[in-house]
C-alpha cells in the first residue's frame, strides 16, 4: 500500500475549495476523459483492445475509476475508503481468463495514472493564476491519485489471482476427469479430450510414473525430462498427490525404452526419485494400457524396495505376472531354488552366476563378462548353485529362470532369512 493522501481538513481552505471545484468540473466530462484515457492506454498496451469485450471493459474501468476518485475528492472522502469498481474487478477477471499476466493487467493502472498526470493535472495547474495555489492543488491531486491507484491495484490484483486460481482449478479438474475416464476405458469424445488435455491421443502413447519419498523434489521438472527423452517437449503431466506424478507422451513412432536406451535419462533423475515406463501402445487404448503397466511397474519397484532410477515395464512384466500373491511367489521360489532360496551373501553370488549363465544361454564367457569375474569363478559358483538346488541347471530351465528373475527383482522379500538355512 502506498502513502495515504492528506486529509482535506488539513489543507488550507483555498486549496480545498479549488480541489472540490476542479473535481466537480472534471466529473462533468468523465465520459470524454475516459475515451481519451482508453486511446492513451491502447497506444501503449495493444492487449487493451484485443477484442470488443475487453476493450469495453477497459473503457468501463477507466470511466468508473475516474468517476470514483473524482467523486471522493469532491466530497472530501479519504482515499482509505476507496474500493475497486465492479467494472475494474470484471476487467481483472477478463484479463485472467484470456491468459494475460498480472504484470500486464497492473500496467493498465500505471499507464492510467500517467495519463491522469500528463493530460489532466498539467492542464488544471496551468489554469490557476496563483502559482502557490496551483502547486498545492497539483501536489494533493497527485498524491491522492497515486494512493488511489495503489489501493485499487491491490484489489484488482487479488481478484485476478482468485479468478486465475478458479480457472486453473477448473482446468485441472477437467484434465483429471478426462484422464481418469481414459484410464477406466470409458467412452470419450477424443477431440474434446485432446483439447482438454492439450495432448494428442492418436499415434503412440507412452506412459510413465514418477514418485519420491522427499518433499523437496520438483516432479514436474522430472516429468519434463522424461518427456523430452521420449521425444516430446510438452508431455501430459498429472499430479498424483504431492509425491507422485503421472505422465504421457504422444509420438508418431514408438520411442526406444529398453534399459540400454535409458542411460542418459537416468543421469538426469534425482537420487530420491524413481520412474517406471509403460510399453508404448497406440491410440486411446494405448494411453490406458501403457499407464496401467507403468503403475504396475511402480508396485514391483516399491515391493522390492530398490531399483534403477528408470525401469521399463518390460523388465518387470514377468515378476509382476508372478507376484500377485506373494505367498505363492515365495513357495514357488523355495520349490525351484531349494537351498539357493536363502538371503545369504554366497547364495546371492551363486544365484547371480546361475542367472547370468541362463541369460547367456549357457555361455560361461559371456556370463563372466556380465559379472566382471573370471570364467572359472563362474563355473565354480554354478556348480555350488546346482548343489544347493539339488538339480542341474539343465532341468526345469524355464521355472529356474523365472525363480531367479523373481529373486533378482524382489530380493529378500521372496527369500528365507539366512539363519533359516538349516
Amino acid at each position: 500500500m502506498g502513502a495515504s493522501a492528506e486529509h482535506q481538513e488539513d489543507l488550507p481552505e483555498s486549496v480545498v475549495i479549488e480541489l472540490r471545484r476542479i473535481a466537480a468540473e472534471l466529473l462533468g466530462h468523465v465520459a470524454s476523459y475516459a475515451d481519451d484515457m482508453l486511446a492513451y492506454i491502447v497506444e501503449r498496451i495493444p492487449e487493451a483492445s484485443a477484442d470488443d469485450e475487453l476493450r469495453g471493459l477497459t473503457l468501463g474501468s477507466c470511466s468508473s475509476n475516474l468517476e470514483a476518485a473524482l467523486s471522493m475528492v469532491r466530497h472530501g472522502i479519504d482515499v482509505s475508503a476507496a474500493s475497486a469498481p465492479v467494472t475494474a474487478l470484471e476487467h481483472a477477471r477478463a484479463m485472467a481468463g484470456r491468459g494475460y499476466s498480472v504484470d500486464v493487467m497492473l500496467r493498465f493502472y500505471r499507464i492510467g495514472h500517467a495519463y491522469f498526470s500528463e493530460r489532466i493535472l498539467s492542464g488544471l495547474v496551468d489554469s490557476l493564476e496563483d502559482p502557490k495555489l496551483a502547486l498545492a492543488v497539483g501536489a494533493h491531486l497527485q498524491h491522492y491519485s497515486f494512493a488511489y491507484v495503489d489501493r485499487i491495484s491491490s484489489e484488482v490484483a487479488a481478484e485476478y489471482v482468485a479468478e486465475l486460481d478458479r480457472i486453473q482449478s477448473q482446468a485441472r479438474a477437467a484434465r483429471t476427469d478426462a484422464v481418469r475416464t481414459l484410464i477406466a476405458g470409458g467412452r470419450v469424445d477424443l477431440r474434446r479430450a485432446e483439447r482438454t488435455l492439450s495432448h494428442r491421443l492418436t499415434g503412440w502413447q507412452t506412459a510413465f510414473v514418477c514418485w519420491t519419498e522427499g518433499d523437496d523434489i520438483d516432479l514436474a521438472r522430472v516429468g519434463e525430462a522424461v518427456g523430452a527423452h521420449l521425444g516430446s517437449s510438452h508431455p501430459l503431466l498429472v499430479p498424483d498427490g504431492a509425491r507422485a506424478l503421472w505422465g504421457w507422451v504422444s509420438t508418431t513412432g514408438a520411442p526406444a525404452i529398453a534399459l540400454t536406451d535409458l542411460g542418459p535419462l537416468a543421469g538426469e533423475i534425482p537420487d530420491t526419485v524413481r520412474v517406471t515406463l509403460g510399453t508404448p501402445a497406440q491410440g486411446a487404448p494405448g494411453f490406458r494400457d501403457s499407464h496401467v503397466q507403468a503403475q504396475r511397474g511402480r508396485r514391483i519397484v516399491e515391493l522390492a524396495g530398490r531399483g534403477a532410477a528408470v525401469t521399463p515395464y518390460a523388465d518387470l512384466a514377468l515378476v509382476d505376472t508372478m507376484s500377485g500373491d506373494l505367498d505363492l511367489t515365495r513357495a514357488f521360489v523355495a520349490a525351484e531354488l531349494a537351498g539357493l532360496a536363502v538371503a545369504g551373501r554366497r547364495e546371492e553370488e551363486e544365484r547371480r552366476a546361475l542367472l547370468a549363465v541362463l541369460d547367456a544361454q549357457g555361455g560361461l564367457a559371456a556370463a563372466a563378462d556380465e559379472l566382471g569375474v573370471h570364467r572359472n569363478t563362474v563355473l565354480q559358483r554354478l556348480r555350488r548353485a546346482e548343489e544347493r538346488r539339488g538339480l542341474p541347471a539343465t532341468e526345469r530351465v524355464a521355472e529356474l529362470h523365472a525363480a531367479l528373475r523373481l529373486v533378482s527383482v524382489l530380493g529378500a522379500l521372496v527369500l528365507a532369512p539366512e539363519h533359516d538355512q538349516a
